[in-house]
């Protein structure tokens, strides 16, 4: 350190600028535009989190493409533009008991499907972004009938893109109308802007409170109705109910009050949901006509794709469901889905759908056929249409 360099000076006096200078601190622009960076990159993974979170809510997206959406009104009740849930215009009616003749006889069988699932929990990142969805009150209830053909109606429906449905029966309507609305929203999925949230629980129909509670909740409510041949339909719902309980008494036992005068019991279930046109007339005093779509067992069978075709068009639907979506099946004897939704699998009904029913006296059947005959002839009249059961 004593050494000299050239000239006199010690190396301790090298000038400052001979040694390597700190660079130079950022400018305040510079600071702002990695700031502004670095907040966009934030933005950009939330945005794109939250769509893999709409795709989830829509499966049918996958598997069909979105298609054109009609539009459709959000029901008088949806949830307003901050997510907050509406203020219910009338209190919610406390459970009443079934009215007369509501109560099914022996040998009657129960709903088999099971209690609707507790639904999700809404995510943060699903709150935060309204694109996934939310949840609201049904545009459309398929209504009825048991053992008509609403199970494979529903599952057929789900293919398409926009419809968004509840798979278990919520029952909210007969069985939990005292729990009320925020409680029965809270079961519907989610859905998009253009979506139709749905749902089906066939005792509806013969439920004598539904249809004025339906037309509270709104009255822009569209309601499908599947209808069967109410012989046909009796048999498979005594054959639903054998299959759980084997000890009940024969069909032909059950049929008759008196089987020597031939007076048939309408106060067994199997028999009183056939009488269509009694039930039917509660609902026309709530609802028009023209807001009532009543679908074919029969042709919803034969012809799955023609009978979607009007219900597609009924619910404002592009026709998205067609022949290409269905094979016959010979085993079961009624036609599957090729792909269900979210999958790519071919699909049936449960082995609870399809079973063989027992050999029924001809006697029986003939006098039951004459004993729906008035009634059909009515529900004809009623509705516009022949389905040809007699």
């Amino acid at each position: 350190m004593g050494q000299r360099l050239s000239g006199g000076r010690s190396c301790l006096d090298v000038p400052g600028r001979l040694l390597p200078q700190p660079p130079p601190s950022p400018t305040p622009v510079r600071r702002k535009l990695a700031l502004l960076f670095a907040m966009l990159c934030v933005w950009l993974y939330m945005f794109l989190y939250s769509c893999a979170g709409s795709c989830a809510a829509a499966p049918g997206l996958l598997l069909l493409g979105s298609g054109s959406r009609a539009a459709h009104a959000p029901p008088a009740l949806a949830a307003g533009p901050d997510g907050t849930a509406p203020r219910l215009p009338f209190p919610a009616a406390p459970a009443t008991p079934p009215a007369a003749g509501q109560e099914p006889a022996e040998g009657a069988a129960s709903q088999e499907e099971p209690s609707p699932e507790a639904p999700d929990p809404p995510s943060s990142i699903s709150s935060f972004f309204s694109g996934s969805g939310s949840k609201q009150l049904p545009q459309a209830i398929i209504i009825g009938v048991k053992k008509g053909g609403t199970r494979a109606l529903l599952e057929f429906l789900r293919v398409h893109p926009d419809v968004r449905a509840v798979g278990a029966e919520p029952h909210f309507f007969d069985r939990s109308y005292d729990k009320g609305l925020a409680w029965y929203r809270d079961l519907m999925p989610r859905t998009l802007d253009g979506q139709i949230t749905m749902e089906k629980t066939p005792s509806y129909f013969v439920t004598r409170e539904a249809p004025a509670r339906i037309s509270a909740m709104s009255k822009d409510t569209k309601l499908i109705v599947v209808v069967r041949d109410p012989v046909t339909r009796a048999i498979s719902d005594y054959t639903q109910t054998l299959s759980k309980r084997p000890d009940i008494p024969t069909f032909e036992s059950l049929t008759f009050k008196n089987r020597s005068t031939g007076l048939i019991d309408t106060s067994w279930s199997a028999i009183q949901i056939g009488i269509y046109a009694k039930h039917l007339e509660h609902w026309l005093r709530h609802f028009p006509l023209g807001q009532m779509l009543f679908v074919s067992g029969e042709r919803l069978i034969s012809d799955p794709a023609g009978e979607l075709g009007r219900v597609q068009d009924f619910l404002g639907l592009k026709r998205i469901i067609t022949d290409k979506h269905f094979y016959f099946n010979k085993t079961k004897g009624f036609p599957c889905l090729k792909k269900a939704e979210g999958s790519s699998k071919p699909h049936c009904l449960g082995k609870t759908k399809g079973r063989t029913h027992p050999d029924i006296d001809r006697d029986v059947v003939r006098r039951l056929r004459d004993f729906y005959r008035p009634f059909n002839l009515k529900f004809y009249q009623m509705t516009g249409q022949d389905f040809g059961w007699d």
